[in-house]
């Protein structure tokens, strides 16, 4: 069984930083890929960012250029720097671990954590 910790989240105002940590405990997660996605009211979970085992890493569009994605050598944390933070960042976020190539569809991750809030003010 894998645990999934997300910390990091807040209230930022529009152009700030924030960086989120996911924090993985049980099993190992050296050979998963790890994706974050996020959740704002009234949507639907999309998908954000994902870090391969081997280190490739891909993005949605809409965050290319000012979110960076990256794992520790152990694989037992990964990050989410968002610069440049937009209003329409605003929402849940979540970590998550698959074992499946396809890193953005949500119904590929067999492991969530709970969620961290980012809340991006004028």
């Amino acid at each position: 069984q894998v645990q999934l910790a997300e910390s990091g989240g807040g209230l930022v105002q529009a152009g700030g930083s924030l960086r989120l940590s996911c924090a993985a405990s049980g099993r190992t997660l050296s050979t998963y890929a790890m994706g974050w996605f996020r959740q704002a009211p009234g949507k639907e979970r999309e998908f954000v960012a994902a870090i391969w085992s081997g280190g490739i890493t891909y993005y949605t569009d809409s965050v290319k250029g000012r979110f960076t994605i990256s794992r520790n050598n152990a694989k037992t944390m990964v990050d989410l720097q968002m610069n440049s933070l937009k209003l329409e960042d605003t929402a849940v976020y979540y970590c998550a671990a698959t074992m499946r190539r396809a890193v953005v569809p949500v119904s590929g991750y067999e492991y969530w954590g709970q969620g961290t809030q980012v809340t991006v003010s004028s």
